[in-house]
């Protein structure tokens, strides 16, 4: 009898351990998994189980990350949530189906076709979830009966399709959750549209929200490149058609691609340490990516005060709506287009765009170029034609019919896509030549223009409290700044009333927030603080200055609030916030691979460049630091804080102030000791940034245990002994392109120079850190370091100042 009792209870607890052991990547036929227990991937990646969101008590069915559980990439029953968790269990029917019941019975079951015995449910490595024949398991692509890659929820992983394929009535994509706490379809899907071209868009509500622009043979034409090589586009395509495009997987690499609730496609990648995840790219990504933003023949252009413009020819079809900047309906001919006399038509070319929506259309691509013209040209109600592939030189013909909605310009600047206007003769030869009559008419204007803009600047500097009721009494903008004025109720509407968890950062100005001025576009809000150090002039500046400037490596300024006594100024928002927080973040740093931080380093110096010498005014930052350099969806870094920046005369090389203004660390040694500045005090800037990029170290805050003050005096000492290698983040082993980062070094130690005129101008530094010919200028020692201790600065000068209480007394430092 006691024997018999052991057996049983053997007999149990071998059945527990089969029941409850579950931590493999495969469900056997005959085994259960239920609440606690999950499958596991072999490369220990991915994980599926039943989980519950937030303090919802409903349970779901689902594959999420083990590392970061919270990014749930499937769900099983997301239309159907489980209330009662009585008897819950996940098992494989004897007919091969996957079936989730509780003590109420089945909730929710797979579709599998056919009878598929001896089956076994199997976690890949990929993050598929797979039904395998008993026959054949290894051949699971050929032989599988049921896989969650069929099914996609909200995420794309590398390995699953998109697919839009009619012959076979197969259709796969991606529709968001309804809310965070909710997995149930949302209102916002992505999909591939054949139409005429392959295109992707994003509906809500089956309203087409965005569109990537159609296939031109190598890209969507209207869609930003992917963000870095890790995201590697495989398409499959039948007769022009798109059948079905998804990522190439590799093991090493930890990428997907997510819709959210809020209507954005985000890529993004998983850290090094694989418990963080930085989004590399979102889209929507501005303003003219929202659909048919500028209504009807309408172009949209990106960093511009107004963004909306119509095509050659047409003109707001509602002026009074236009001007409060609501461009929805668009433009309308100028005068009518004549169908009787086409010969008094022709076509304005505009260069890199976006091409319109295929709503009205012809497609041929046999025929010439020169052949669509004359097709178009015969045909009245043909309002533009384009060649649909750039691959394919002149040959190809894509006509559009009655309205163009949904163009833009591109800002790619290597974009072959042009597009023909329909437009009268008489138009197009406005654009000729000017006569020498005409260009003394056009130098005449620009003189006006010139001293109209002394006399508004004069204006602005009188009180831009009484601009702003001038403004309001107008009904529009300043026409020299063309910079929208929003009102207060939008911006507390657009941050939630300043709400602590959208709180993104804070400086010298204030706090900046983040929000949403509608489901397409995000900002960045700058708010003054009471207790700011940067006042009424420093606000006025960064507007005046920035509202002026036009560059890609310089922030965009959207507009400002004046309202209440408020200073507050909206910026683009740029979701991977500042340089700072990735190069001195030992979690973070890893994304920042040496492609990466060249390109940054480069993009900073252009825009550098373009504020000393490209720009209508010549710009002084006087406050270039990585916390103030920004980062976009694509690491592109843009230049901000522009409120201590000055403006110099074209042929003023020099000033002085007693009221010094910046950051210890980054200012120069003539700036900080006698308050003068200059083009040559924002390069010496540039060099400690460009030092710190390739070390991933702070200046001003370096490491005692190398026993040198500053990291330009332990970067000047590895040069002298030839070591400049060492000074390389640790991460960059593997991705360092050797010659690159030597020069880096050997301009950043250029840049940091002692006296002001050793140090190279921007057009020099742009040209040496380009060039892969060795540098010819030997740096000479660093001008300027600052000690760990907060009371004394030194200078390779031999000048000392005391300090207290942040301020330098013999010119009023203002310490940041």
């Amino acid at each position: 009898m006691m024997q018999h009792n052991l057996i049983i209870i053997l007999y149990a607890y071998s059945f527990a351990i089969a029941k409850f052991s579950i931590g493999s990547d495969t469900l056997f036929p005959n085994q259960t998994l239920v609440l606690g227990q999950t499958l596991i991937s072999s490369n220990q990646m991915f994980e599926m189980g039943f989980f519950s969101l937030g303090q919802s008590k409903n349970r779901f069915m689902g594959i999420w990350y083990r590392n970061t559980p919270d990014v749930v990439v499937w769900v099983a029953n997301r239309n159907n949530p489980i209330a009662d968790s009585n008897g819950l269990q996940l098992a494989i029917a004897r007919q091969g189906y996957i079936v989730i019941s509780n003590s109420r019975g089945t909730i929710w079951s797979t579709n599998s076709s056919g009878h598929v015995f001896n089956a076994s449910l199997q976690l890949m490595d990929t993050g598929n979830l797979v039904v395998l024949t008993g026959e054949n398991r290894e051949n699971l692509f050929k032989r599988h009966a049921w896989q969650s890659f069929d099914y996609p929820t909200d995420t794309i992983l590398p390995g699953l399709k998109f697919v839009d394929d009619i012959e076979a009535g197969v259709e796969k994509y991606l529709t968001s959750w309804k809310t965070s706490t909710d997995p149930s379809r949302g209102d916002i899907i992505v999909k591939i549209e054949n139409k005429g071209l392959p295109d992707v868009v994003l509906l809500k509500k089956g309203k087409k929200m965005y569109r990537t622009g159609t296939w031109n043979g190598i890209y969507f034409g209207g869609a930003p490149p992917f963000p870095t090589p890790l995201f590697k586009l495989e398409t499959i395509f039948r007769q022009e058609r798109l059948i079905s495009m998804s990522l190439a997987h590799e093991n090493s690499t930890f990428v997907r691609i997510t819709l959210q609730k809020s209507g954005f496609i985000q890529h993004l990648g998983l850290n090094a340490r694989k418990d963080d995840w930085i989004i590399l790219n979102s889209i929507p990504q501005d303003p003219c990516d929202e659909y048919g933003k500028c209504g009807s023949f309408g172009m949209c252009t990106t960093g511009a005060g107004i963004i909306c413009e119509c095509l050659k020819g047409y003109v707001p079809k509602h002026k009074k709506d236009w001007l409060l900047q609501d461009w929805s309906g668009g433009c309308t001919r100028t005068s009518p287009m004549n169908c009787d006399h086409i010969e008094k038509h022709g076509f304005l070319e505009v260069m890199g765009v976006k091409y319109p929506d295929m709503l009205r259309y012809r497609l041929n691509v046999s025929l010439s170029l020169a052949e669509c013209r004359s097709l178009c040209l015969r045909n009245c109600s043909c309002t533009a034609y384009a060649n649909p592939y750039i691959t394919n030189g002149d040959i190809g013909c894509l006509m559009w019919f009655d309205e163009l909605v949904d163009t833009r310009y591109l800002p790619r600047i290597d974009s072959k896509q042009n597009i023909y206007i329909r437009v009268l003769n008489t138009e197009l030869e406005s654009k000729a030549t000017l006569t020498e009559e005409k260009k003394n008419m056009v130098i005449l204007l620009i003189v006006i223009a010139i001293v109209s803009g002394v006399l508004v600047s004069c204006f602005i500097n009188g009180g831009i409290h009484y601009l702003a009721r001038q403004i309001r009494q107008e009904g529009r903008t300043d026409e020299d700044l063309e910079l929208p004025l929003y009102k207060f109720s939008t911006i507390i509407s657009a941050t939630n009333n300043f709400a602590e968890e959208n709180l993104i950062g804070e400086g010298g100005f204030g706090h900046v927030y983040r929000g949403k001025l509608s489901m397409e576009e995000e900002i960045a809000v700058k708010r003054s603080s009471k207790n700011s150090r940067q006042g009424l002039a420093e606000f006025k500046n960064e507007v005046m200055l920035i509202a002026k400037l036009q560059h890609r490596n310089l922030v965009k300024l959207l507009g400002c609030c004046i309202e209440r006594e408020e200073r507050i100024l909206v910026y683009e928002y740029l979701p991977n916030k500042s340089l700072d927080t990735f190069i001195f973040d030992q979690n973070r740093r890893i994304h920042l691979t040496w492609p990466n931080r060249f390109n940054i380093a480069m993009g900073i110096a252009r825009g550098l460049l373009y504020l000393h010498h490209d720009s209508r005014l010549k710009v002084i930052h006087r406050d270039l630091k990585t916390s103030n350099i920004l980062l976009d969806g694509n690491l592109n870094p843009k230049i901000s804080d522009f409120g201590l920046a000055r403006t110099f005369e074209e042929d003023q090389s020099t000033s002085e102030t007693r009221r010094v203004v910046g950051t210890y660390g980054y200012m120069s040694p003539e700036y900080a000791i006698a308050g003068k500045f200059s083009m040559k005090s924002d390069i010496f800037s540039l060099g400690v940034v460009l030092l710190e990029i390739v070390s991933g170290r702070k200046n001003r805050d370096f490491d005692n245990c190398y026993r040198y003050y500053t990291l330009l005096e332990y970067a000047w000492l590895l040069w002298k002994e030839n070591r400049s290698l060492e000074l390389m983040d640790d991460c960059l082993n593997s991705t360092s392109i050797e010659s690159q980062v030597k020069r880096c070094v050997q301009v950043g130690l250029l840049c940091v120079q002692k006296f002001a005129v050793d140090r190279p101008d921007m057009i020099s530094v742009c040209s040496m850190l380009a060039s892969d010919e060795a540098i010819p200028v030997e740096p000479k020692e660093p001008g300027f370091c600052v000690e760990t201790r907060p009371t004394l600065v030194r200078s390779y000068a031999s000048a000392s100042v005391n300090m207290e209480n942040g301020r330098m007394s013999i010119s009023d430092v203002e310490a940041r």
